[in-house]
């Protein structure tokens, strides 16, 4: 049976690593820090996840909880990319339905996004299909006064932003200047970014996390009832 790992918080040493990679994507520097790499990040990423998974097990029985899923990889794929670092200097986790290449795109996923100076938090649809952005605003347009008083709250007053690339050309609707950030975009995302802070190197900071996905378990209904449009 594989050894559970509890969640402790991050250390500072994990935050140079991210810092010092920035001045160092060679392998072989990498090599001989890989240790700190996996003691510091690799490790603690994979307990946040264990330790959030019966929450998120809760908004969907569906997600894919494994930790060594969830996480990402520090690999870089060069081979089409002008960037040829080896080494990725930011890590994340994502709670998704393991679903196809293409059909994961238009289903809703949580992300935690942890660098050298900042960690964010959010959840949104990144890459949908046209048809689902418009099921999505269809949603919107016959319940507005609901999305208005739910995502106010669970949204913009819990620090979140709208984001998502947007249309060039404006898509025409009725709805008051409330809706535009939502119905405006190609994909739609929420989200946040903080600068590190004393709650990153605390266990607590997995509860932080709960109280702010479980938060939005609301919209992410929303946005995946679109998709199943």
């Amino acid at each position: 049976m594989a050894k559970t790992i509890k969640f402790n918080g991050f250390t500072p040493e994990a935050i140079q690593f991210f810092n010092d990679l920035k001045e160092n994507n060679y392998k072989e520097w990498f090599d001989e820090h890989k240790h700190v790499y996996d003691k510091e990040i690799a490790e603690p990423l994979k307990a946040l996840v264990a330790t959030l998974s019966p929450a998120m097990h809760n908004i969907d029985p569906a997600f894919e909880l494994r930790p060594h899923r969830a996480v990402s990889r520090i690999y870089r794929d060069v081979r089409f990319s002008k960037n040829k670092d080896p080494y990725k200097t930011a890590m994340w986790f994502t709670f998704q339905i393991p679903l196809s290449r293409d059909d994961w795109k238009d289903y809703p996923g949580y992300f935690m996004e942890l660098t050298g100076d900042s960690y964010a938090l959010g959840m949104g649809l990144f890459q949908p299909k046209r048809k689902v952005m418009d099921a999505f605003r269809d949603e919107i347009s016959y319940t507005p006064d609901e999305f208005q008083r739910i995502t106010q709250e669970i949204v913009l007053d819990r620090g979140y932003s709208v984001g998502g690339e947007e249309y060039k050309r404006p898509i025409a609707n009725d709805l008051p200047e409330y809706f535009q950030p939502w119905v405006q975009r190609k994909g739609i995302w929420v989200g946040k970014t903080s600068p590190i802070g004393k709650e990153l190197f605390s266990a607590d900071f997995a509860e932080i996390i709960r109280k702010d996905f479980e938060a939005l378990e609301w919209l992410y209904n929303f946005m995946k009832e679109a998709a199943d449009i």
